[in-house]
C-alpha cells in the first residue's frame, strides 16, 4: 500500500470557515486557545494538570472498571485505565454516535487519528502518558441517523420501535441484518448478541477492533460522572448563562462573514428516563418536558438537579463542557463541521473556568483498491481531479486529448472588441443605445456558449468509451457521487484485509492536515 496526499482545499469538499482554522486565520484565533501543533501541547498539560483534581480521577476509573467487568479487555486498556488515576495521564478524545455495524468510515479513521495522537505525544513528552478515549454520544436520541449502514453498495436498515436514548436501545433485533451482510461479520455478531443494551454492544465491538491499542470507550450516561454536572445544569436552566455566552460567540462570527454551525436555546439539556429523552423548556415559571407530561416549578427543578443529575442530558452545545468535567483531556478529534461548533464554545469553556481543548482535525482518506487504482492510472488523470463533478472531469480529459480546437476564447475576444466599437459609434448617435447595444452583446455571447458546448459533446460522443472508463473510476471512489469516507463502510475493506487498521495506523499522520489517499498497489 503506498500513500498520496492532497491539501484539503484541493478536495472542493471543505467549508472555507473550517480551511481557515486549519490555515491559522488571524480572525478566528481568539475562538480557541492553542492550535493542534504538537508543541502547543505542552501547554496545554500544564494548564489541565492543574484545573482537573484527583477526585475525578478517582471517579473516572471506577466508573470505567464498571463498564469494562463484563469484557475480555486488552492489557493496554486496562493499563490506560488504571492510568487514568496518576497525575501525569491524560486523554485525547473523539465523540461519535453509535451507528450499527460502525457507520461511515469515518468513525473508525476518528479512532486511528486518536490513537496515533497518543503515540506522538508520548515520543515528544516522555514523562507523561495519553490514553486515547472514545466517548460514544449514547444519550443522543437520533434513531434515524443511526440505524443505516452502507456496505458493498447496498443499504442496510435496523428497524426497532423503541425510543429515548439510543444507548439504552436493547441490539438483539440487529440479529436480522447477521444474514443479509455479505463476509465475516462475527465481531459484530457477538457484540449485538450479547449486550442487552447499544451501549453495551458498540463497547464490545470497537474493544475488540481497537482493544490492542489501549483504546478506553466511555459512557457518560453514569450517575457517578454526570455530579460534575450539576453546577452547568443549574446554570443553563436556571440562568441561561451559556445561551447568552454562545449568543454573542455567534453573532461576532457572523460579523467576519461565517455562519456558525449550531444555536443555542435558552435552554440546552433534555430530561432523560427510560424511553424518553424530551427537550426541557421553560413556560411561564414552570419548565415542562416535551412530547411528555411531566412538569416541573423552579423549586421542583432545582431540587432534581441536586438529587438526579443522571435525568438531565446535554445537548450539542454543553455536551463538550461535559466531556471536559469529566475527563483529563487535552484535545478533542472531530470532523470539519464539529470542529467549528467547538468554536462557538470557547466563552462558555472560559466561564466555567475549563481549559479549552486542542481541536484536531481527524485525518481525511481514501482508499483505492487496485483494480481502480489500475483503471485510473489508464486514464491518466490526476487523483485531485477525480475529486471534481464528473461533467467537469470529462471536459478535462476531452479538452487535453482531442486534436480538434472546441473553445471559442478568440472567437469571444473578437466579439467583445466589435461589440465595444459597436458601442461607442451608436452612443455618439444616441446615449440610449447604449443598453441595447450591451444586451444585443450578451445574446450573441450565449449563442456562442451554446454552439461550443455542442461541439463538446460531439466531441465526447466519440470519445465514449475512455469517459466511461473515467466514470467507473469516479464511481468507486465516490460511490452515489458521495465521499467514500461519508458512504463505505468498514466492512468494504476489513473482511478481505484483516490489516486494514493496522494500515490505517501506520499510514496516518494526526498532524498532517492533508487528505491522506492509501492506494493498494
Amino acid at each position: 500500500m503506498r500513500i498520496q496526499k492532497l491539501e484539503l482545499a484541493d478536495t472542493q469538499a471543505f467549508s472555507s470557515f473550517f480551511l481557515d482554522y486549519i490555515h491559522e486565520k488571524e480572525t478566528l484565533k481568539p475562538f480557541y486557545s492553542l492550535f493542534p501543533c504538537i508543541e502547543n501541547f505542552k501547554a496545554q498539560i500544564e494548564s489541565k494538570a492543574q484545573s482537573f483534581p484527583q477526585s475525578s480521577r478517582t471517579i473516572l476509573a471506577e466508573v470505567l472498571h464498571k463498564q469494562y467487568e463484563a469484557l475480555a479487555v486488552s492489557d493496554a486498556t486496562q493499563t490506560n485505565i488504571a492510568l487514568l488515576k496518576n497525575k501525569n495521564t491524560f486523554t485525547i478524545t473523539t465523540g461519535h454516535q453509535l451507528n450499527i455495524f460502525t457507520g461511515p468510515l469515518y468513525f473508525v479513521y476518528k479512532i486511528v487519528t486518536v490513537i496515533n495522537t497518543c503515540k506522538q505525544l508520548k515520543q515528544q513528552y516522555p514523562d507523561n502518558n495519553f490514553v486515547p478515549v472514545y466517548w460514544m454520544a449514547s444519550e443522543d436520541h437520533d434513531y434515524k441517523e443511526i440505524k443505516y449502514f452502507r456496505a458493498f453498495g447496498k443499504k442496510y436498515v435496523w428497524e426497532t420501535n423503541q425510543a429515548g436514548a439510543v444507548g439504552r436501545f436493547n441490539p438483539q433485533s440487529i440479529e436480522k441484518l447477521f444474514e443479509q451482510v455479505p463476509g465475516d461479520v462475527s465481531v459484530f455478531k457477538d457484540a449485538y448478541s450479547k449486550n442487552t443494551t447499544l451501549s453495551g454492544a458498540v463497547r464490545q465491538y470497537v474493544n475488540d477492533l481497537f482493544g490492542s491499542e489501549g483504546l478506553v470507550v466511555i459512557d457518560a450516561d453514569h450517575p457517578q460522572l454526570k455530579q460534575a454536572l450539576i453546577p452547568v445544569i443549574k446554570s443553563d436552566i436556571l440562568e441561561n448563562t451559556p445561551a447568552n455566552l454562545v449568543n454573542q460567540t455567534n453573532q461576532q462570527l457572523e460579523e467576519l462573514g461565517y455562519h456558525p454551525q449550531v444555536n443555542a436555546r435558552d435552554i440546552n439539556f433534555f430530561y432523560l428516563e427510560d424511553s424518553l429523552r424530551g427537550r426541557i423548556e421553560k413556560k411561564g415559571e414552570a419548565f415542562h418536558v416535551l412530547d411528555s407530561k411531566i412538569s416541573f416549578t423552579a423549586d421542583e427543578i432545582e431540587t432534581q438537579i441536586e438529587t438526579r443529575p443522571e435525568a438531565f442530558s446535554p445537548n450539542v452545545i454543553l455536551r463538550p463542557l461535559y466531556q471536559e468535567l469529566i475527563l483529563p483531556n487535552l484535545a478533542y478529534v472531530g470532523g470539519p463541521a464539529e470542529l467549528v461548533y467547538w468554536l462557538e464554545l470557547k466563552k462558555v469553556f472560559d466561564h466555567f473556568q475549563q481549559p479549552f481543548p486542542i481541536l484536531m482535525p481527524r485525518n481525511f482518506a481514501l482508499v483505492v483498491d487496485a483494480p481502480t487504482d489500475r483503471k485510473m492510472k489508464k486514464t491518466g488523470l490526476e487523483l485531485k481531479l477525480f475529486f471534481a463533478q464528473k461533467n467537469f472531469i470529462f471536459n478535462h480529459w476531452v479538452l487535453q486529448n482531442s486534436t480538434r480546437e472546441l473553445t471559442i476564447g478568440k472567437e469571444m475576444q473578437q466579439l467583445s472588441a466589435l461589440f465595444e466599437k459597436l458601442k461607442i459609434k451608436a452612443t455618439s448617435i444616441d446615449a440610449t443605445l447604449s443598453q441595447f447595444v450591451g444586451a444585443q452583446a450578451k445574446h450573441t455571447e450565449n449563442a456562442l456558449n451554446r454552439i461550443e458546448q455542442k461541439m463538446l459533446r460531439a466531441e465526447k460522443r466519440k470519445h465514449d468509451e475512455k469517459l466511461k472508463q473515467i466514470e467507473a473510476v469516479k464511481d468507486a471512489l465516490f460511490p452515489n457521487g458521495n465521499p467514500q469516507e461519508r458512504t463505505d463502510n468498514l466492512l468494504n475493506f476489513y473482511p478481505a484485509d484483516p490489516t486494514f487498521i493496522h494500515q490505517l495506523l501506520t499510514h496516518f499522520d494526526p498532524f498532517d492536515f492533508r487528505f491522506h489517499t492509501l492506494i493498494y498497489e
